[in-house]
């Protein structure tokens, strides 16, 4: 079962540095990947909508409506990340952890949740995690110089664009693609 010391050890080793068995360890290298651990972690997940952290809800109105501008207030789930969107919210805003919107309850949300279980993760994911985690590493324990933090930042560049495009590809499209044979003959018979 792989954790986020796997994961940090993932990152020392893409740096040439030993690995680490807690990130409590008294180390350097340990205290790094447990100060940038999970908030790269969250960034990472809030960039794009992952198939594998994105959840369902069904949000009840809170007691309190907003002051003005919206109907009812909705309390986001703890682990709430990004809205997808597909939502069919029409109107909303995300303001103090909340939806402001004037739909009814109960209101339906996917979004992508803030997944901790690095078991969870899919496997492309798990080595861009390891990629940005090393490069923001890279300063505070090896101090590289200029190519190499090139290389560190291309590393993650291409980890993270195979990532999405797997990911990409596993999921339905937001939106049809155009067929331009059909946007042509509609585009003609307007005309006629």
């Amino acid at each position: 079962m792989a954790s986020a010391v796997d994961l940090c050890n993932r990152a020392l080793q893409r740096l040439g540095e030993a690995s680490i068995t807690s990130l409590t360890d008294d180390s350097n290298r340990a205290r790094e990947c447990n100060r940038v651990y999970e908030y790269a972690r969250d960034a990472e997940l809030r960039k794009h909508v992952w198939s594998f952290a994105r959840a369902r809800a069904q949000l009840a109105a809170s007691s309190t409506a907003p002051p003005f501008g919206y109907n009812n207030a909705f309390p986001l789930p703890a682990d709430f990340l990004r809205l997808h969107p597909l939502n069919d919210v029409t109107d909303w805003q995300i303001e103090d952890g909340q939806i402001l919107t004037d739909d009814d309850a109960p209101l339906n949300i996917v979004y992508v949740k803030r997944e901790t279980d690095v078991n969870n993760f899919d496997p492309l994911f798990f080595e861009a995690l390891s990629a940005k985690i090393a490069l923001e590493l890279a300063e505070r324990i090896r101090q590289p110089t200029s190519t190499q933090m090139e290389v560190y930042i291309l590393q993650y560049q291409e980890e993270i664009k195979h990532a999405k495009r797997v990911n990409a590809i596993e999921r339905v499209a937001l939106e049809p693609p155009a067929d331009t044979w059909v946007t042509v003959r509609n585009h003609g018979r307007s005309g006629d």
